[in-house]
């Protein structure tokens, strides 16, 4: 909730929206990470396979593919982004496949544009 009691805006598509309600959390892609002291304000919105580190508080909105602290991104490279999740996977004794590896891919391709434009 926030403290102010007013509704709760998220980025939605390129631009935030307002939600209507006073309650709503975070939203957190597949294979994103947060570094021990990463505080998120409401309605905070992290892509998928981004690594936030360095504390502090991020933007309410970081792009797929992120690599940084609170106020520097650069892009979490392709390779690297599956090479971690192949790791995560394999110690909860899960098959990483050709097939996953495509769809990571996809997403990667169809999130180039925000991290461009952010």
């Amino acid at each position: 909730m926030k403290n102010n009691y007013n509704p709760v805006k998220i980025y939605v598509n390129g631009k935030f929206i307002n939600t209507g309600t006073l309650k709503i959390g975070s939203f957190i892609g597949d294979h994103s990470k947060l570094g021990i002291g990463t505080l998120l304000n409401t309605g905070t919105v992290i892509g998928a396979c981004s690594n936030i580190f360095s504390g502090g508080m991020p933007p309410k909105f970081v792009p797929s593919f992120s690599w940084g602290f609170t106020d520097a991104f650069t892009e979490f490279k392709f390779e690297k982004v599956i090479e971690t999740a192949k790791k995560v996977m394999a110690r909860r004794e899960v098959e990483h496949t050709p097939e996953y590896t495509k769809l990571i891919k996809k997403v990667y391709e169809l999130t180039a544009r925000e991290r461009k434009e952010w």
